[in-house]
């Protein structure tokens, strides 16, 4: 049985057996307290050992960090800080830790433990951090089945570019500096293993699109790869990716779908892991108290999250953004990093002045400028029915962290599509059964990516994105 399970339990002195690792141990000759936890929940069970019970030898194995089972009567706690207790009459160790155990019972920096990210789940912090990632990916599924979608599958290994970036990883079984030339000189890529030049993928919308265009309604959930060389605590390599597609779906009709699938996920978090965001609430009050005043958060996590869930979030065009912000107190004074003009690609902080100060409330952004945005975005046309300088893209931006969501109506066009490619030097070829949809059977869609990650950021209110993943892959970092 579960430790979370047991501490639901009546204490009535019935027999239980507890496994778990230790966590602290405490005591004098006659008594002895161990604490153990499973990583079921936030919560230690404690056990009781009284002199003379367990062979004094074996008592001495059970140290910090060492895999034991506890069998005992479960009785009622007498120690403040937990309602029952195991009074133990046999134990069992699985597996001793020594003395160079790197997680002893005091506080670890969260740098210091991202270098032993092998142990870094047995401490609170990273216990809460991904009990409420699974949660939250729990709830993913939940929503997107309850709201009638299918959970598609898209190739890990793509040969194109969804994003038109180019920052992808390369896939390849050629061994390095034998790979067979073209008679120009470049690698011949008809010898390999596909035949063709290959990457991880960076999205699955295009597959994703594939998919909406006969099921209506689909989802994607899954990895995502970024050779993108960007050391900061908001960039990963590698990160997973939810990114739902729906055929007959316009701008407003996706705006919708995105501001009711986080509030949905966020309450679920909220009603199912209340103890560790209180934990972790606690935890981020104790780092504030060491800032400057105007540097602290005006709202604790909970209330953030509580804040997101029961507001609506408010909706203007790029376009009106802009003039809010040229006309704000750090564009007049020159605060703001970078400058502020119609046509940029708007900045974190830009982002976050709109939703923290200005608005106070998550922010859907529409219509960018073309030129800043993906080739398949659906153009805005002007008055008189050409192409405009617009596409009908939308941005949910969250306090704290900026954008979390990026998504856009499809373009529906072949002509406009096929147009919009060569624009941007994409060669047709490569994605040719993508623009084949477009000529069978063609309908109005619309879709979105959130970073999963970004979620949980956000949820949990760590500051590192290498918090809140197992094992971060980042520029020169492929540990574990």
């Amino acid at each position: 049985m579960q430790i979370k399970e047991i501490l639901k339990q009546a204490p009535e002195g019935q027999q239980v057996t507890v496994k778990g690792w230790v966590k602290t141990k405490r005591g004098q000759a006659n008594i002895v307290f161990i604490n153990i936890n499973d990583g079921s929940a936030l919560k230690n069970i404690q056990a009781v050992v009284e002199a003379g019970k367990i062979d004094e030898e074996l008592l001495k194995t059970v140290t910090t960090g060492a895999a034991v089972a506890v069998t005992g009567s479960l009785v009622a706690s007498s120690g403040s800080g937990q309602a029952v207790e195991v009074m133990a009459e046999k134990i069992e160790v699985y597996g001793p830790a020594d003395e160079t155990f790197p997680i002893q019972p005091k506080k670890h920096s969260l740098e210091f433990l991202r270098e032993k990210a092998h142990l870094r789940f047995r401490t609170n912090v990273f216990g809460a951090v991904f009990r409420i990632r699974h949660t939250l990916a729990y709830a993913v599924h939940k929503f997107y089945h309850e709201q009638g979608f299918f959970y598609l599958h898209t190739p890990i290994i793509t040969a194109s570019d969804a994003e038109g970036a180019g920052e992808m990883f390369h896939v390849s079984t050629f061994e390095p500096n034998k790979a067979p030339l073209t008679e120009t000189g470049e690698i011949d890529f008809t010898q390999d293993f596909f035949g063709r030049e290959t990457a991880l993928t960076v999205s699955g919308q295009l597959e994703g699109e594939l998919g909406a265009l006969a099921l209506s309604r689909i989802y994607t959930f899954g990895p995502t790869f970024r050779a993108e060389n960007s050391n900061t605590s908001r960039h990963l390599a590698e990160f997973w990716m939810i990114e739902p597609e729906v055929a007959f779906f316009e701008l407003e009709d996706n705006m919708n779908l995105a501001e009711s699938f986080v509030k949905y996920v966020i309450r679920y978090a909220l009603e199912h892991c209340y103890e560790d965001l209180e934990f972790l609430q606690n935890r981020l009050m104790e780092e504030e108290k060491q800032k400057p005043q105007n540097e602290r958060s005006e709202l604790a996590l909970i209330d953030k999250l509580k804040f997101v869930v029961e507001n609506d979030f408010e909706r203007l065009t790029y376009t009106e953004a802009i003039d809010i912000l040229l006309k704000s107190r750090p564009a007049q004074k020159k605060q703001f990093q970078y400058d502020v003009a119609w046509g940029i690609d708007l900045q974190s902080e830009h982002e976050r002045y709109l939703v923290e100060k200005h608005f106070k409330k998550p922010v859907i952004l529409t219509n960018y400028p073309r030129d800043i945005k993906a080739f398949y975005m659906k153009q805005d046309d002007d008055l008189n029915g050409a192409p405009g300088p617009t596409v009908r893209a939308m941005d949910v931006l969250f306090p704290g962290i900026g954008e979390i969501i990026g998504g856009s109506q499809r373009e529906d066009s072949y002509d406009k599509l096929l147009a919009r490619v060569k624009e941007v030097g994409i060669d047709p070829e490569n994605i040719w059964w993508y623009l084949e949809t477009r000529k069978f059977g063609s309908a109005p869609h619309a879709g979105f990516g959130l970073g999963f990650e970004r979620l949980v950021l956000f949820v949990t209110g760590m500051t590192n994105i290498r918090d809140v993943i197992p094992f971060p892959r980042t520029p020169k970092n492929a540990e574990f």
